[in-house]
Formats: structure tokens, C-alpha cells, sequence
């Protein structure tokens, strides 16, 4: 965030300054205004092209660290589920002592022929 202030900073400096020059030789209202965006355009680019890089610089390692966030969250959040999904297939299966029959729904289980009649 500092890195960004810092370079508007500069930019808005800029753009004053060419405003000031651009004015002082003659140039009026809307004109002075096109003229001065473009002298500042020019010139932040050659000037400014440190703070540039340095604004991008902390822009992507936010970015990264957001990322890397959001990711560990997930991460988590899915460890955790396969923990309770393997907890409960582990109490299904412990408690019926028989593998259910796959691809059955439940109320055709109920009415399948057992091995035991």
C-alpha cells in the first residue's frame, strides 16, 4: 500500500509540474490539461520505472500471501473432511459385520432376498 502512495505521489507530482511548464508557454484550459497527461505520461514512464517495479513487487507478494491463505485454509478443510468421512465408513462397516450391496438404493436392500432365508 505505501509503495502505491508513493508512486501516485510522484505521478500527481509529475503531472503538476508539466502543468506548470506546459502553462508558463502559453497553453490554456483544456489544452495545458492534454498536454500536461501526456508530458507526465512520458516522463513517469522513463522516471518512475523504479517505483514501478517496486509497486508490483509488494502488489504480488500480496497477492501470493493471499493465495497461499486461502489455500492452507482449504487444504485443512480437506484434510479434516477425509478424517470424517474415514470415521464414518469405519462405524458402518464395524457395525454391520457385512459389506452393503453397491449400487442398491436402501429400500431395495430392504426388500433383496438375505443369504440367511
Amino acid at each position: 500500500m505505501r509503495s502505491w502512495l508513493i508512486y501516485t505521489a510522484a505521478r500527481l507530482g509529475l503531472f503538476a509540474a508539466a502543468f506548470g511548464v506546459v502553462y508558463l508557454f502559453g497553453a490554456r484550459a483544456w489544452v495545458a490539461l492534454v498536454l500536461a497527461w501526456l508530458v507526465s505520461g512520458l516522463a513517469s514512464y522513463v522516471l518512475l520505472s523504479g517505483l514501478r517495479d517496486r509497486m508490483s513487487t509488494a502488489a504480488v507478494g500480496r497477492l501470493e500471501r493471499r493465495r497461499s491463505g486461502v489455500g492452507d485454509l482449504l487444504e485443512e478443510g480437506a484434510t479434516r473432511e477425509d478424517h470424517l468421512q474415514e470415521a464414518h465408513g469405519a462405524a458402518e462397516h464395524s457395525g454391520s459385520g457385512a459389506e452393503p450391496d453397491e449400487g442398491r438404493s436402501p429400500g431395495d436392500q430392504a426388500r433383496a432376498p438375505s443369504a440367511d432365508a
